[in-house]
């Protein structure tokens, strides 16, 4: 019996040493996690194609004006890490939150880096993301179909996203 006793003791021990020591998903969200296909998804070859359609189109006239500003070439792309993409998604729905507007959307924009950005940066394109809101949570929440009929607009008092690595290589890289 006191064998018996020293194996079902056993048996405990090594339920609760599995419990804690193996590992598991501890996230709700990936549990339920429905995988949606965004729209507005092309393919390689139409993103080939719309690439091959900037450097025809406008490819010599970007460089002409890089050109005045000292550049052989300008950039062409803006690279982000998806953790910095993810992390921004995270801050703008809090950020916009707080200021009592529902985020619609993230706007990408075009820029230029002006005279002071630094030697590798001074006067080069560069694309950042500002989200787009619905001003007033209390009016979106009484229309739950508010959010898909209208974009939005930007949110003038969010921070936006810069700061991405630039590049002058056409697709695909």
């Amino acid at each position: 019996m006191k064998k018996l006793a020293y194996i079902i003791l056993g048996f405990i021990i090594g339920a609760v040493l599995t419990y804690y020591f193996c590992p598991r998903d501890l996230g709700e969200e990936t549990l339920h996690t429905k995988i949606i296909k965004p729209k507005g998804l092309v393919s390689p070859g139409q993103a080939k194609k719309l690439n091959d359609n900037w450097t025809k189109f406008r490819e010599a006239a970007v460089d002409s004006a890089a050109k005045k500003q000292g550049r052989n070439k300008d950039n062409r792309s803006t690279w982000w890490s998806i953790e910095d993409i993810e992390n921004y998604i995270k801050f703008a729905k809090n950020q916009t939150d707080s200021l009592k507007y529902n985020l619609t959307g993230i706007r990408v924009y075009s820029g230029v880096y002006g005279d002071n950005a630094g030697r590798t940066k001074k006067n080069l394109s560069t694309m950042f993301l500002i989200p787009t809101v619905k001003k007033g949570k209390a009016e979106a929440s009484m229309n739950p179909f508010n959010m898909m009929l209208q974009k939005g607009d930007d949110c003038e008092e969010c921070d936006g996203l810069n700061d991405g690595t630039g590049g002058n290589n056409s697709y695909p890289n």
